[in-house]
C-alpha cells in the first residue's frame, strides 16, 4: 500500500506505508534516521555520512552527495530515497526518481528543519520519536539566552580558494542570527558568494566543513582581514539541520561568550 505525500520542493511522492529499504543522500538526515531508531531499515548512505560512526563503517556507501553511484543505488532496490535540493545534484535526482520514490527536503530556516523532521517521522512510521526530537530542539532554542551581539558583523567562510561565504538566503544565516550575530553579506538573495577583502567584518568564522579550515588558516585570514577577529567554528553545528540541532543552542551560548571576550581583547 502506498500513500502520496508532498516533499519540501512541492513534489507529490508516492511512498510505501512502511518503507523498509531507505537510502539517505544527506549526512544530517542520515543522523536523524539513526536517532529515529530506523536501524536496519536504512540500507544506504553517502561517503560523507560520518555520523553515527557505526553506520559509516557498516552501511553501503552510494557515492558522494554531489556524485552518486546510481548503479549501486539501483542494486540496493530502495523503497524510499531521502535527499536535499541543495546538497544533491538535480541530474542524479531526476535519474533516480524515474524508478524510486525520492523525497526531497529544502531547508533555509529552523522551522523548515522541524517540518522536515516531522514529515520524515510520519513517512517512516516513527512519529513518536520524531515528535520527541522536535520538542527537544524547540526547548533548546527557547532556552537560548536572548542577549545578542548584533553590532558584530560576521563573515562565515565555507571555502578557501576561492573564498566563499554563506550568504543571507541560507540555513547557516538563520543559525548565525539565532546565535546572536549579523551576517555581513548584505545581498538578501545571495546564497554562497565568492568574496574578496573588500568586506569589513568584525569577526570571521572559518567553518570545519565543507572546507576543513585549520589553526594555520587563522593566521592567513587574520592577515587578509586585519581589523577582524578570526575564529574556527564547528560547521556541523551551524549547517546540519537534523537531530544534531538539539546541541546547537548550547554550543552557541558558550561560543558567543568566547567571541565577545576575544573580540574585545583584539580591539584593545
Amino acid at each position: 500500500m502506498k500513500h502520496a505525500i508532498k516533499d519540501q520542493m512541492g513534489r507529490l511522492v508516492e511512498i510505501p506505508s512502511r518503507p523498509d529499504r531507505i537510502i539517505s543522500l544527506v549526512p544530517s538526515q542520515t543522523e536523524l534516521l539513526h536517532d529515529l531508531g530506523l536501524g536496519e531499515r536504512v540500507v544506504g548512505i553517502t561517503k560523507f555520512c560520518i555520523h553515527p560512526n557505526s553506520w559509516f563503517r557498516s552501511k553501503t556507501r552510494v557515492g558522494g552527495t554531489k556524485k552518486l553511484d546510481i548503479e549501486r543505488i539501483r542494486a540496493l532496490n530502495p523503497d524510499l530515497i531521502i535527499g536535499n535540493k541543495e546538497e544533491n545534484s538535480h541530474g542524479d535526482i531526476a535519474q533516480l526518481e524515474r524508478d524510486f520514490p525520492v523525497w526531497m527536503s529544502d531547508i533555509y530556516t529552523l522551522e523548515h528543519s522541524l517540518q522536515m523532521i516531522d514529515t520524515i517521522g510520519h513517512l517512516t512510521q516513527t512519529k513518536s520519536e520524531s515528535d520527541l526530537i522536535q520538542s527537544e530542539i524547540r526547548l533548546a532554542f527557547q532556552s537560548l539566552n536572548a542577549s545578542r551581539l548584533d553590532k558584530l558583523r560576521a563573515l562565515y567562510l565555507i571555502w578557501k580558494n576561492p573564498l566563499i561565504a554563506a550568504g543571507r538566503n541560507t540555513f547557516i544565516n538563520d543559525m548565525l542570527n539565532r546565535a546572536g550575530f549579523s551576517n555581513c553579506i548584505e545581498d538578501a538573495h545571495s546564497r554562497y558568494p565568492e568574496i574578496g577583502t573588500y568586506l569589513h567584518p568584525d569577526i570571521v568564522f572559518l567553518s570545519s566543513e565543507p572546507y576543513p579550515f585549520k589553526e594555520l588558516d587563522i593566521i592567513q585570514m587574520q592577515q587578509q582581514f586585519p581589523k577582524a577577529k578570526v575564529f574556527l567554528v564547528n560547521g556541523e553545528i551551524f549547517s546540519w539541520y537534523g537531530s544534531r540541532l538539539r546541541h546547537a543552542p548550547g554550543y552557541f551560548s558558550n561560543f558567543r561568550r568566547t567571541v565577545a571576550l576575544d573580540y574585545e581583547r583584539h580591539k584593545s
